[in-house]
């Protein structure tokens, strides 16, 4: 008996795609008025749309495009890659896609494949290297339903190419359900790229086994190529339903996708949580900036003067769940604490951090 074609959109599974089109809405005129050619590749793209009508990935990628503000303005060919094992599948979405955008830009590609998502990405990687030239720029989306044809060497490959990020849904209760079972371990093998998975399975507590597990898997993104990558946890209550892992070369896409995570409120009880810690601080009332005080004193209070730049890229970068629009609300309750020291000659107003104010900062405070 077949899989049925739709099935019902699964409470959680808004968060993922809420952030991906808030992600979108700055990827798209960032890349797309400066590059030649720009790609989405859905690997997992389903039919398009869930039992009750509500619109899958593919679907709100092209609505954040068509939809964008700056639609306009974006000059660079964009090709729309939607990729699934189930030829049904792909029929329905091809349909969707017509009828909800049928007079397309001619700058605006869409092109569908049916296969597995390793055959399909190592097909097209190994289509660009026969010809010499690097992947186009390009936004990859795996959301697949289980463990299998996931391997980091894929996504390995995939990141070399310069300007190509990945953005993948990390199953948690699948991983952690089925991780001793014999029949599972090769498509854990293959997902993790390394056998060290294996020592985490035994691990009893299950906060323990899942960052020994998630660590891992960002190690193993660092080491395909990522730069940057990011980890955030979606949970419902107390339970974790699943995590989004971001791998990127670039500071600003870290730092845009941490602001399209901060945009999403909790919904439906469910909420996101940072990567570093338990403490629930993405959420309705907006960010601990306290936390993050606490943060960029223990990261800069031996460093001595520095400037406000260097503060940014750390609140961009991924050593940090906050973003780069947090940092100069921390610093002002850190100058109202007396715990921030500023060169005077830099900025003109007090409780101000315009671009190259220099500062240092004490936790003991400075001596008036």
């Amino acid at each position: 008996m077949s899989e049925p074609l739709l099935w019902p959109l699964g409470d959680h599974t808004p968060g993922k795609h809420l952030v991906l089109q808030e992600y979108l809405k700055a990827w798209y005129p960032i890349l797309g008025t400066t590059q030649k050619r720009i790609l989405f590749i859905d690997g997992f793209c389903g039919p398009g749309e869930y039992a009750a009508g509500e619109p899958g990935s593919p679907i709100i990628a092209l609505r954040a495009l068509r939809e964008h503000a700056a639609a306009s303005k974006i000059s660079a060919e964009v090709w729309f890659y939607f990729v699934d094992n189930d030829e049904r599948r792909i029929r329905h979405l091809r349909g969707l896609v017509e009828e909800a955008w049928p007079a397309r830009p001619v700058n605006v590609r869409v092109e569908y494949a049916v296969g597995r998502f390793d055959e399909t990405i190592t097909t097209v990687l190994d289509d660009v290297a026969s010809v010499g030239k690097q992947l186009a720029p390009t936004f990859l989306m795996v959301d697949p339903f289980g463990i299998s044809d996931t391997p980091m060497s894929v996504i390995e490959r995939f990141l070399r190419n310069d300007k190509c990020e990945v953005y993948i849904s990390f199953m948690w209760e699948y991983v952690n359900r089925f991780k001793g079972t014999p029949e599972f371990e090769p498509h854990l093998d293959a997902m993790f790229g390394a056998l060290e998975w294996r020592d985490g399975i035994d691990i009893a507590e299950t906060e323990a086994r899942k960052a020994f597990l998630f660590d891992l898997y960002k190690r193993q993104l660092r080491k395909a190529g990522a730069k940057f990558v990011l980890h955030f946890e979606l949970y419902q209550g107390e339970r974790l339903k699943y995590a989004i892992f971001f791998g990127s070369k670039s500071a600003k896409a870290c730092d845009k996708m941490k602001q399209a995570i901060w945009k999403v409120d909790p919904f439906g009880g469910f909420a996101f949580r940072g990567a570093r810690g338990n403490q629930l601080h993405l959420r309705i009332g907006g960010p601990d900036f306290d936390r993050l005080a606490r943060e960029l004193m223990e990261q800069f209070e031996a460093a001595g003067w520095l400037t406000v730049e260097q503060i940014s890229a750390f609140c961009e970068s991924d050593r940090s769940d906050f973003h780069s629009s947090h940092y100069k609300e921390a610093l002002r309750r850190l100058e109202t604490d007396g715990k921030v020291e500023v060169d005077p000659t830099s900025r003109k107003r007090s409780k101000t951090f315009p671009a190259g104010t220099r500062l240092r900062l004490a936790r003991n405070g400075y001596a008036s």
